[in-house]
Formats: C-alpha cells, structure tokens, sequence
C-alpha cells in the first residue's frame, strides 16, 4: 500500500467519523429544542389556566361582597395584558421571555391583592366557591411553578448540549443558539409584607 492510499483512507476515515458526530449531534440538539418548545408550552398551558380563573374568580367575589372596584379591575386589565403577550417558542428572545414575565408577574400582583383585601370579607372567605377557586389558583400557582422549572431543566439540557464540543461546531452551522430560561422577578428574594 503507498502512502496516497494510506493518506486517502485516513481522510475518509476522519470525515466518516466527523460525519457520524456531526449527525449524532445534530439529531440530539433537534430532540432537546423540541423538548424545550414542548416545555415552553406546559408553561403557556398553565399561565392559560391562570388566566381562565380569574373571571370565575371576579364574578365569586363581585357576588359574595360589596367589593372595591379597584381591585377587581386591576386583576381584569392584568389579565387582558398578560393573555396579549405571546412568545414563540421557535423563537425565544430574553426580551420577549422579560416581557412574558413582567406581564404574568402582574397578574400575580393583582391577586395576591385580592387575596389581601377579602381578608376583611369573612362571608366571603365562608363561601365554598371562593374557597374552591382559591384552591384551584393555589394548585395552578404549584403547576406554573413547576412547568418553569421543567423549562429550565429543558433548557440547561439544551444549552448543555449545544455548548459542549464537538456539537458546538454543528450547532452554529446549523443555526442552534444558547437559549434562555426563566429568571425569579426582581425584588423575588424579599419575602413580600402583608398588612391588614
């Protein structure tokens, strides 16, 4: 054999294995986008629930209580603002997820304010709808909490796979980017003061 086989067959050998790499990698780095998209939008599900509350939730307090206005449409204009923010999950930009979170952190402002002010409305609080539907806001609140979390998993996973080498190479000939996750809201790491 001479060395222009020997040469030859080495070549082919290495694009053959950087060949094999490459579509190992790539296939994997399709699997965990879709698997952030599919969490991204476990989270969107359980925002969606969130916000299908919310109207039962007013129409329970407007009929059980001679309830400030106030309260009740800070939570309905939160809403609206909330449900009109969309994020693409083939496309997830900080801005975009800031711009998610600032909106759903709204609405997790307007309720806990409900919740504060029907403090004063003890029929209110003995009426087995409203405690039905704080119940179900409280099953939501641990179901959003959790799907976030599951999205950052997803996403680490992802970036994980898409930073490490060799498949950084492949990632950026083929257009995967790091994506973001969710970060807390600032001011999430003081405990929030409740007075009556």
């Amino acid at each position: 054999m001479n060395s222009k086989n020997l040469i030859l067959i080495i070549i082919v050998g290495v694009i053959l294995l950087l060949g094999g790499c490459g579509c190992n990698g790539y296939n994997s780095m399709v699997k965990l986008d879709e698997n952030v998209k599919k969490m991204w939008a476990n989270v969107q599900s359980d925002y969606q629930r969130r916000s299908d509350l919310i109207p039962n939730l007013v129409s329970t307090v407007k009929g059980a209580a001679n309830f400030e206005q106030k309260t009740l449409t800070d939570i309905v204009e939160a809403r609206a603002k909330a449900t009109s923010v969309q994020v693409d999950p083939t496309n997830i930009t900080p801005e975009k997820l800031a711009e998610f979170q600032q909106a759903q952190a709204g609405v997790t402002s307007s309720l806990g304010r409900l919740l504060a002010v029907v403090e004063n409305y003890p029929d209110l609080k003995a009426n087995q709808n409203f405690r039905d539907l704080q119940a179900q806001l409280e099953g939501t609140e641990n179901r959003i909490k959790r799907s976030r979390n599951d999205f950052n998993t997803a996403v680490q996973d992802y970036n994980s796979t898409v930073r490490t080498f060799p498949n950084n190479i492949f990632a950026n000939m083929f257009g995967f980017r790091v994506k973001d996750g969710f970060q807390s809201d600032p001011g999430a790491d003081k405990a929030p003061q409740v007075q009556f």
